[in-house]
């Protein structure tokens, strides 16, 4: 295995990980600012409000995006299987 492979496994996987953590990450971020909007303009200023609703919103987006991010960890394993595959001969 040459460094160019290396290199566009490595590139892969940053882009796998990516593409399964983004949505997830943007949800959790959304809820974020709403939550300190919300807050801003009660000023209720409690540190423990934002954390509940990111964790249920987080916890609820990982249920409905579980079959995309088993897909997309296939396809790469898949990937990689086949140049493990293509390594031996």
């Amino acid at each position: 295995m040459n460094d160019l492979a290396v290199v566009e496994v490595g590139k892969d996987a940053i882009y796998t990980l990516l593409l399964m953590v983004t949505p997830l990450l943007i949800a959790a971020m959304l809820i974020g600012l709403i939550i300190g909007l919300i807050q801003t303009l009660t000023q209720v200023q409690e540190m423990t409000l934002v954390f509940v609703p990111k964790i249920l919103l987080v916890f609820i987006g990982l249920i409905f995006l579980l079959p995309f991010m088993i897909e997309q960890m296939r396809t790469f394993s898949n990937g990689i299987f086949d140049r493990i595959v293509a390594l031996g001969t």
